[in-house]
């Protein structure tokens, strides 16, 4: 069993350089700089919902609160449902992932592996989609909705999530990786076209669903525009909207140490739902670009 260690970018004989060493140092103190400067606003959110309302307005602001007054969150979970607007959150995510893992895989395995009439042209034509800027497309959608009777739905949400043209390109980069003969092999057997899809091409896909799946959940998260443009009922908001509309927009009776403990209540999950899966961020994105 062979005891050699893996050799990396910089050697431990490169390491002894003092160019290699200096620059090497360098690297790593703007690394933590930069990791800093991302963590400052969680920190400060977290403190300032602590910190009483007389040290919020003290000069110069206190960093780190000398009371902790953890009942700012009981407050601000009294004053927003914070669980009603996350429940409407996780509804629009798991029908978004459902129209779009469903409909767009399809689509994806019959531009990868079926005899589709001018398939150049029509990956050609999703993938220009994805030059033009969001804003241009906005109004001709909500008209398109408010003529389907969908506004104030949530389908406003789901069917515009059928037709990603990022998630339909990344799924079939995924899929053109994947053997050929596999599927010839499953036909052979008498094996559908949808056979082949659900049951040799979603299980080898795995990886960059899982991708997809913490994307979708970070996109759904922080949606706040288009949710407030065609949700009507405020009951039916989402995280993101609700906190716009109750918090910043119409939050002047709102104390801002408790404006500061709902926000950071709304930071908790998606920053927990990272930690937890961010490995399978990198393999799916990296198993995607791996070409079989």
């Amino acid at each position: 069993m062979s005891n050699e260690i893996e050799r990396g970018i910089i050697s431990r004989y490169d390491l002894k350089k003092k160019t290699v060493k200096s620059g090497y140092l360098m690297m790593i103190v703007c690394i933590i700089l930069l990791s800093l400067t991302m963590l400052y606003p969680f920190v400060n959110t977290f403190f300032t919902s602590l910190k009483s309302r007389e040290e919020i307005f003290k000069f110069p602001v206190p960093f780190i609160p000398k009371i902790w007054l953890w009942h700012n969150y009981e407050l601000g979970w009294n004053f927003v449902n914070v669980v009603q607007f996350m429940k409407n959150t996780l509804i629009i995510y798991a029908g978004n992932m459902a129209f779009s893992l469903l409909f767009i895989g399809i689509a994806a395995f019959a531009l990868s592996h079926l005899r589709v009439p001018f398939k150049k042209f029509v990956q050609l034509f999703f993938m220009s989609t994805l030059l033009i800027p969001p804003a241009t497309y906005m109004i001709p959608n909500f008209l398109n909705l408010q003529s389907l009777g969908l506004i104030n739905s949530y389908w406003a949400f789901w069917l515009p999530a059928g037709a990603n043209a990022f998630n339909l390109l990344l799924l079939k980069s995924f899929f053109d990786g994947i053997n050929r003969e596999m599927f010839e092999a499953a036909r052979i057997d008498g094996a559908s076209e949808f056979k082949c899809f659900y049951q040799i091409a979603v299980p080898l896909s795995i990886p960059i669903i899982a991708t997809l799946l913490i994307l979708g959940f970070s996109a759904t998260w922080n949606e706040f525009y288009w949710s407030s443009l065609i949700i009507t009922d405020k009951s039916k908001l989402p995280i993101a909207a609700a906190i716009y509309k109750y918090i910043l927009y119409q939050g002047s009776l709102i104390p801002w140490n408790v404006r500061f403990a709902v926000l950071t209540m709304t930071m908790v999950p998606p920053v927990i739902f990272f930690l937890v899966f961010q490995k399978n961020i990198m393999r799916g994105l990296n198993v995607s670009g791996v070409k079989g």
